[in-house]
C-alpha cells in the first residue's frame, strides 16, 4: 500500500530534475546600505521604524529564517529559533547557522537570549506579537510576520526584503512564485474534477488544516477540493472519528513533519473503510529540504507536487504536465535562492549515485 506512494515521490523526485530547466537569470545586486531609518508596517498592523544598516538580525521562527536564506541576508542572522539541526535546508544552504545562538520557539520565545544579542531587527511570528511590542519599547526594532495565506506569504517577504534593505532579490523571489502559481493555476483551471482531499496534522491524523491556514489553501491551489472546509479557524483543529469518517476523503496528505507515517493510517482499523485508504491513495509531503506545506517560498513547489498527485487521482496524469511547469523546477529554485545543488539531496533520498538522462 504506501509502496505506491513511495514510488510516486521517486518518480516525482525524478522527474522534476529531468523536466527543462528554466533559463536562470542573474541574481539581483542587494541595493548598498543606507543610513537612514526605514519606515514598515508588519502583518499585525503595526508601524515600525528600523534603522539602517540592519545588520545584526534575530529570527524567532524557522519560516522567516528561510526567507532570509532566499533573500541572501542569513549572513546576518545573529539568531534564530531552536531546532535548526532537525532543518535540512540550513546545513544545505548555511552550515554557519547551526552555530548561531538559539531564541527559542515560536510559542516560547526567549527574550533574554534575543536581547543578549543586540539586534537591529527581530522578526516573530504572529504569537509573539506581544513581545514584539516589549522589544520596541526597549528600543529594539521588532516586526511581526503571519503567512497563514498565498498573499500573505508574499506580503511576508515583501516585508522582511523592505525592513532589511533586500528589496530587489524580495522582487525577484516574489515573481518566482507568482508565475509559477499562474502556471499551477492554468492546469488546474482545466481539470474536470476535484478530488476530496483531507490534510492531516502533524501529531495525529484525527487533526485537520482548518479553513484558514496555509495548508488548507495549498489544497485548493493544487486542484483539491479540501473536505474540511467547515472547520473554522487557523490552526489545527481536534476532529473525531466518525468526523473523519463522514468527510470520506479520497486523497490524504500527511504534512512533511508529521511524527507519524503512511503505514500508521493503514494500521488503524478505523480507518478501514476510507476512500483513500481503500484506493491506496495517502502520501507524505516531502520533507528532505524543508517542508512544503509551510508558508515558505518553496512551497510552490509543494503546490506542483501536490498538484501532480491530485491529477494522478483522476489517471490523467502524464508527463505533459512536467513539461509545461519548467518553472517550478526545485534544481534551479534551490540553486538560485539557496546557493546549493539540489540534485545532492535528491541523489542521497533516490539512493543513485548518479541522475540518469532522459530516455
Amino acid at each position: 500500500m504506501a509502496s505506491r506512494a513511495k514510488s510516486i515521490l521517486i518518480l516525482f523526485l525524478t522527474a522534476l530534475l529531468l523536466s527543462l530547466l528554466f533559463v536562470r537569470s542573474a541574481p539581483a545586486e542587494l541595493p548598498s546600505k543606507t543610513a537612514g531609518p526605514r519606515t514598515v508596517v508588519d502583518q499585525a498592523g503595526r508601524t515600525v521604524v528600523v534603522r539602517e544598516p540592519v545588520d545584526r538580525i534575530v529570527s524567532g521562527y524557522y519560516i522567516s529564517t528561510s526567507v532570509c536564506l532566499a533573500l541572501d541576508i542569513a549572513d546576518r542572522l545573529a539568531g534564530i529559533e531552536a531546532g535548526a539541526e532537525t532543518r535540512p535546508i540550513y546545513a544545505l544552504s548555511r552550515p554557519a547557522l547551526l552555530e548561531l545562538t538559539s531564541v527559542g520557539t515560536a510559542k516560547d520565545f526567549n527574550i533574554e537570549a534575543c536581547i543578549a544579542l543586540n539586534p537591529g531587527l527581530v522578526i516573530l511570528p504572529y504569537r509573539q506579537r506581544d513581545t514584539a511590542e516589549t522589544l520596541v519599547e526597549m528600543g529594539i526594532p521588532a516586526i511581526v510576520v503571519n503567512p497563514e495565506s498565498y498573499e500573505d506569504m508574499i506580503g511576508m517577504i515583501g516585508l522582511i526584503g523592505a525592513a532589511t534593505d533586500a528589496d530587489e532579490r524580495a522582487d525577484l523571489l516574489i515573481e518566482w512564485i507568482r508565475r509559477g502559481r499562474e502556471n499551477i493555476d492554468e492546469r488546474v483551471s482545466g481539470l474536470a474534477y476535484r478530488p476530496g482531499t483531507y490534510f492531516a496534522g502533524v501529531n495525529t491524523w484525527l487533526m485537520t488544516a482548518s479553513v484558514d491556514m496555509f495548508q488548507a489553501e495549498l489544497i485548493d491551489i493544487s486542484g483539491g477540493c479540501n473536505v474540511a472546509e467547515v472547520i473554522s479557524g487557523s490552526s489545527w483543529a481536534k476532529i473525531s472519528y466518525e468526523q473523519l469518517l463522514a468527510m470520506d476523503p479520497e486523497v490524504i496528505i500527511i504534512p512533511s513533519e508529521a511524527s507519524y507515517d503512511i503505514e500508521d493510517l493503514y494500521a488503524d482499523p478505523m480507518l478501514k473503510s476510507l476512500t483513500a485508504i481503500r484506493n491506496d491513495f495517502v502520501f507524505k509531503m516531502p520533507s528532505f529540504i524543508e517542508a512544503w506545506d509551510s508558508p515558505i517560498p518553496a512551497s510552490m513547489l509543494g503546490a506542483r507536487w501536490l498538484f501532480e498527485i491530485l491529477t494522478l487521482h483522476e489517471q490523467n496524469f502524464n508527463d505533459i504536465y512536467l513539461q509545461e511547469i519548467p518553472l517550478l523546477n526545485f534544481d534551479y529554485f534551490y540553486m538560485e535562492f539557496y546557493g546549493f545543488d539540489a540534485r545532492d539531496a535528491v541523489n542521497q533520498v533516490l539512493g543513485y549515485d548518479e541522475i540518469q538522462p532522459a530516455k
